[in-house]
C-alpha cells in the first residue's frame, strides 16, 4: 500500500484567480473638504480658492486619494472640479467619493485590463481570502467579466468552494 498522500487540488483543472494580486499598491487618502465651509454650511469661493492655492498639496505626492464632503452642505461643483486641477499633478489617480469608492474605482480600472478570452472554457475559482482589502465590488465586476467565458465560476479555496456558475451543456 502506498502511503503518498496526493494533491488532487494542485493536479486539478481549476484556475485560481487571487483579486489581492490586481490590488494597487499605495496610500488611500481622504481629502474631506467639511473644514473649508464657513460654519460648516457654505463654501465660500475667495476662501476656498486661497485654501487650493496654499494648501499642501504634496502630502497627496503618489497616493490615492478620495475627495468628498461629509459635511451636509451644498458644495458647487466647480470646487471640486479645482480640487482635481490641484490632484492631478501629484495624486497616483483621485475620484469623488468615500475611500470605499475610490477602492472600487482602482478594483474596476486594474480588472479592466484582465483579456477575458484567457479565461475562455476554464474552471475558475476566484480567491475568497486575501491579505488586502477587496471590495465586493470587486468580486462582482470580475465575475461580470468572466461569466461570459468561462466553464464554471467558484469562490473560495480550491478545497473548499461555492459553487456560482457552471455554462449549461448545449
Amino acid at each position: 500500500m502506498d502511503n503518498e498522500i496526493t494533491n488532487k487540488v494542485a493536479q486539478s483543472a481549476l484556475t485560481e484567480f487571487n483579486l489581492e494580486e490586481y490590488y494597487p499598491q499605495g496610500e488611500r487618502l481622504l481629502l474631506d473638504i467639511k473644514d473649508q465651509l464657513f460654519q460648516g454650511l457654505i463654501l465660500r469661493e475667495k476662501d476656498f480658492r486661497e485654501f487650493v492655492k496654499t494648501h499642501n498639496w504634496a502630502i497627496y505626492q503618489d497616493n490615492y486619494v478620495a475627495i468628498t464632503c461629509t459635511a451636509d452642505a451644498i458644495v458647487p461643483t466647480w470646487a471640486y472640479m479645482l480640487l482635481a486641477t490641484a490632484l492631478s499633478p501629484v495624486a497616483k489617480s483621485f475620484v469623488f467619493g468615500n475611500l470605499e469608492v475610490l477602492e472600487t474605482v482602482l478594483f474596476t480600472q486594474a480588472l479592466s485590463k484582465i483579456n477575458p478570452e484567457f479565461y475562455q472554457g476554464k474552471r475558475i475559482v476566484i480567491k475568497g481570502c486575501s491579505k488586502v482589502p477587496v471590495p465586493a465590488s470587486a468580486y462582482v465586476e470580475l465575475t461580470r467579466i468572466l461569466r461570459p467565458v468561462a466553464q464554471s465560476i467558484m469562490y473560495g479555496e480550491a478545497c473548499s468552494t461555492v459553487p456560482l456558475y457552471k455554462k449549461p451543456r448545449t
